[in-house]
């Protein structure tokens, strides 16, 4: 069977057994800031799992695009040299949510696998874990598996958890026996590490609580989860041991190998790039893109890794990019969003690449100055190592490969305390959670009601402080408050939660930020007056202001992203947005910076859309209907089978959730305040509405009125009178130029006085007075065609800052470093620098110290003779 057939034999098996096919789910996890990645098919389904989302079906059957390249779930290091590792894999699942449990979850395994798949039962083995007799009797009793193909495993192995706390489980695996010419012995015994039992499916029962101190309570509806490897079930199938050899693999190894020249398809980074093509394609068509944090961080790592495979086969041009369409022609019919994408994803990968040649560059450059700076030791430190690693993106073994050549060996022991260094203040500032980031446990439905209401009466169903329940909230305590209904429009789709009060007579708690867990809905607070009670009814209401100014914003953002699409071209794709009252930001896919003129362009075609005063439609429907209609769905938005489809005319349809104008006359001015990169291939455009912007354009007009003043011309007359004074200015600095060109060639002449002759060689080693960084280069190039064969080292005070530039003559640099003697004079002045060995300029910025400086130069030099 091909991976193809495996795949839709998977999905028709379970759907004729009442499960609901749902699609993978993006692997950037939708509303989710706790997971770098989607790394398990139950991700998706997890808010389920909690009682926090109820869905109209009990029974699902998914295949999930997964990747494990960061975060608990790291497999990146170990691609290219294990059989079975991946950073992108795709796993089959079937669920149940409160439906069946053990019984029938272990009877549609085995079914599908001895009779819809043929494997034969004497090749599979089963675990279970040591405790779960209800499993144990299920396989040997009703089954009939064999107890010599049958173990029970601690829980290291056959126990599952959410987490610390919460949902958890016993496990049953099953096991492939690839026959006795491979080593390794079952599972459960002292050899299960060898690859002869390879574990294909993994059956998760949820049947537990488990509390804050270990506590295991019955779940009051057992779940079940379940996970299998696609292409380990096709290595089993197609009669491989290694999952490169399977048909989904073949053709992007071969492609690979094309690419790069090579004969040879087992060659291991072969393997590396065929795989990594497919973590990198998915991650860039659900949003992504490379760059120096989180998820983007981890992308261009991947990306790197396989463009250094590629040099490792000699491939030093642009080639990774070219794999996209072979990708996409083996899996674009199954996942058609990467098809639709397939333009971006290439564009995406070629630009990252043509960027990692410049990053070689740039990364030679620092390595070779640091080398020219050791002075005659022979080990390049781990900080250096470290800052080419993480600040140019330079390969460590690609540094270790160049030291080979010079000779020269690295400190590995420095740069693994770097990089713990960096590990442990990545851990600090976690990227992935968010400011009051709290789980709570509580069940409770919120229904919203703010999309027609700014206010309503509500009953408190949860107080919380700290994450622990309370019984009351007294003045002046900070916490959270759970109601059955509220106004407040939790954070969401980029839009900020909702402010305002809730309250009594005789009590306020004052609401600074809402967000949602599962349908519960989090006020985070402070009492400012009285106290709230548990089961306390109370009326709830949000600042109007904030709320309408939210909203100008978020139905403006709409129109941007229509505009941008009009004018830029449908590359164009959100990449991330924030909505507040005060302003709205939008980040979206582009490669480059836009024109002032196409930006007046976008302006204007959002505000000529205001003006036209479309009315603002909501439509809930079908997820497929929407797309159908060619609604755009947001970047890291999780959405159910049923959307909300918000249209502004037929200019703007998004699947959208949060709040909106009734119509596109109420947004009022749109302005444009900036525009400018954010990361590789994403720009932000940042933009204020209504008041705001009419503050905006107030200030404007009373700026103008004063440049105007300030030049004594009119408004109308400004730019000439503007342009005149530009013109007379730029006149001025040219004669201040060529008068300090003057200054300086009479200071050199006057230098050339100075000059000491040592060993042959003219040294000198001067200040001149006031000269900046420009005007000492100046005088260096002339003296040392005037003093060859010389060398030379000037200096200059500006302020608190020393100035030096070392220059050598050509036929000197064999003997005489420029980069060692500004480096040695540099450190006297409390700075540092190197350069070329003919040319290099340091700074300084200790002015005390450069008169002794200068006088040490002919001793540097004395000792080099």
């Amino acid at each position: 069977m091909t991976s193809a057939e495996i795949r839709q034999a998977f999905i028709d098996y379970f759907a004729e057994q009442g499960h609901h096919p749902v699609h993978s789910s993006p692997v950037i996890p939708g509303n989710d800031p706790t997971l770098l990645f989607t790394n398990a098919g139950m991700v998706q389904f997890k808010e389920t799992f909690l009682g926090q989302e109820v869905r109209d079906y009990a029974r699902a059957v998914s295949v999930q695009r997964c990747i494990r390249a960061g975060g608990k779930h790291n497999d990146l290091e170990n691609v290219g040299y294990t059989a079975r590792h991946h950073t992108f894999f795709e796993m089959l699942g079937n669920f149940s949510f409160g439906d069946y449990f053990k019984p029938e979850a272990i009877q549609f395994a085995w079914t599908f696998l001895t009779e819809r798949l043929g494997l034969p039962a004497e090749k599979l083995w089963v675990t279970v874990f040591e405790e779960d007799d209800e499993a144990a009797d299920i396989w040997l009793k009703e089954l009939g598996v064999s107890s010599a193909r049958f173990s029970r495993c601690g829980a290291k192995d056959n126990f599952w958890s959410m987490g610390d706390t919460g949902p958890c489980g016993p496990c049953s695996e099953i096991f492939y026996d690839h026959g006795p010419s491979i080593p390794g012995g079952p599972p459960g015994t002292p050899d299960e590490d060898g690859d002869r039992y390879i574990e294909i499916w993994n059956l998760v029962f949820m049947q537990f609580d488990r509390s804050a101190d270990g506590t295991l309570t019955p779940l009051p509806k057992p779940s079940v989860d379940t996970g299998m490897g696609l292409e380990r079930l096709a290595a089993v199938l197609q009669g491989v041991h290694n999952n490169y050899d399977i048909d989904l693999f073949k053709t992007l190894v071969n492609a690979a190998a094309q690419l790069t020249g090579q004969s040879d398809t087992s060659l291991s980074s072969l393997r590396v790039i065929a795989d990594h093509i497919r973590s990198c394609a998915f991650i860039i068509a659900d949003g992504v893109l490379p760059s120096n944090e989180g998820r983007g961080y981890v992308l261009r790592r991947i990306i790197r890794r396989a463009i250094r495979h590629g040099y490792k086969l000699g491939q030093t041009q642009p080639f990774f990019h070219q794999l996209v369409a072979p990708l996409v022609a083996e899996m674009g019919e199954a996942y058609p969003e990467l098809a639709a994408k397939a333009a971006e994803v290439t564009r995406a990968l070629k630009l990252e690449e043509e960027r990692f040649a410049e990053t070689l560059e740039n990364g030679m450059a620092h390595l070779e100055q640091a080398i020219a700076g050791l002075a005659g030791a022979t080990q390049i430190d781990g900080e250096t190592i470290f800052k080419l690693y993480d600040t140019y993106g330079f390969p460590v073994d690609l540094t270790a490969d160049i030291a080979r050549e010079r000779g020269l060996t690295l400190d590995e022991a420095g740069f693994e305390q770097a990089m713990q260094a960096q590990r442990e203040r990545a851990r600090a500032a976690n990227s992935f959670g968010g400011n009051q980031t709290v789980r709570i446990d509580c069940q409770a439905v919120t229904e919203f009601v703010g999309y027609s209401n700014d206010q309503a009466h509500a009953k408190v169903v949860g107080l919380f402080v700290d994450g622990q329940a309370v019984n009351q909230l007294d003045e002046g305590q900070a916490g959270l408050v759970v109601l059955d209904k509220t106004p407040f429009y939790a954070e969401s789709g980029g839009q900020v939660g909702d402010v305002g009060f809730i309250g009594t007579h005789m009590a306020s708690f004052h609401v600074d930020d809402v967000k949602k867990q599962g349908n519960t809905f989090l006020h985070f607070g402070k009492m400012t007056a009285g106290h709230i009670a548990l089961d306390q009814h109370v009326e709830a209401h949000i600042d109007v202001v904030a709320r309408r100014d939210s909203e100008r914003n978020h139905s403006a953002t709409h129109l941007l992203h229509a505009a941008l699409r009009q004018i830029l071209g449908d590359h164009v794709g959100q990449k991330g947005s924030l909505v507040a009252p005060n302003r709205l930001r939008f980040d979206f896919s582009h490669f480059e910076p836009i024109p002032a003129e196409q930006l007046q362009k976008i302006e204007r075609l959002v505000n000529e859309n205001i003006m036209l005063n479309h009315p603002v439609g909501i439509q809930h429907m079908d997820i497929d209907a929407a797309k159908q209609m060619g609604a755009m769905a947001l970047f890291g938005e999780k959405y159910g089978d049923v959307v909300r489809v918000v249209d502004m005319g037929e200019f703007s349809i998004e699947l959208c959730g949060g709040t909106h104008v009734h119509s596109t006359g109420q947004i009022g001015p749109f302005k444009i305040l900036s525009e400018g990169g954010v990361a590789s291939g994403v720009r932000r455009i940042e933009a204020i509405t209504g008041h705001g912007a009419w503050e905006v354009l107030y200030q404007q007009e009373a700026t103008l009125l004063q440049a105007a003043e300030l030049v004594k011309a009119d408004k109308a007359h400004l730019l000439d009178k503007v342009a005149g004074l530009v013109t007379q200015t730029k006149e001025l600095e040219k004669q201040c130029q060529q008068m300090q060109a003057e200054m300086a060639a009479s200071q050199g002449d006057q230098l050339a006085g100075q000059v000491q002759q040592l060993g042959g060689v003219n040294l000198l080693a001067a200040e001149l007075p006031g000269a900046d960084m420009n005007l000492l280069r100046e005088n260096l190039d002339r003296l040392k065609d005037k003093l060859a064969p010389a060398v030379i080292l000037l200096a200059s005070v500006q302020g608190d800052k020393v100035n030096l530039v070392a220059g050598v003559s050509k036929a000197e640099t064999n003997r005489f470093k420029a980069g060692e003697l500004v480096n040695f004079v540099a450190q006297q002045v409390g700075g540092k620098g190197g350069g070329r060995p003919d040319m290099a300029q340091a700074g300084g910025k200790d002015p005390a110290g450069l008169p002794a400086a200068l006088l040490s130069v002919s001793g540097w030099l004395q000792e080099r003779l």
